[in-house]
């Protein structure tokens, strides 16, 4: 397996992990000690506790980016294209993703820490874009 493949993997085992360690701890705590009903949560509104919200939205942000990256590896990983750039893009993306996800869910998102998470978000879109260059060239 290539590295953009583990690096693929890696990104999606951070978004099972976040989705366990924040809305699937929520969750169960809430139905398992305090007798919440199962379908009492609302897919379509976003309630309760301030961290609770915050690691709905960092799982979500994975969700969403997470295909984006999977085509991504995919057409470099069929066109055979490899090489230190490739490995060192991609292996940038995973960090910069659970970087942005842990400043997501840790902290109050005042400005600073806002300003933080994009510019990790940042990290990962400029990865994104000299990824799909390196495909478009060596298509």
């Amino acid at each position: 397996m290539t590295l953009p493949m583990w690096m693929l993997l890696g990104f999606a085992t951070w978004t099972l992990l976040l989705l366990m360690a924040t809305v699937g701890v929520y969750r169960w705590v809430a139905i398992l000690f305090s007798k919440v009903p199962i379908g009492s949560f609302r897919s379509d509104q976003l309630e309760g506790e301030d961290w609770y919200r915050r690691g709905t939205r960092a799982h979500a942000n994975c969700v969403e980016n997470l295909p984006v990256f999977g085509v991504i590896v995919f057409v470099i990983s069929a066109l055979g294209v490899d090489g230190p750039a490739v490995d060192y893009l991609c292996t940038f993306v995973l960090i910069a993703r659970v970087c942005q996800s842990l400043v997501h869910v840790s902290h109050v998102q005042t400005d600073p820490f806002v300003a933080i998470r994009f510019a990790f978000f940042c990290v990962q879109l400029v990865c994104f874009l000299a990824l799909i260059v390196i495909a478009a060239y060596y298509g």
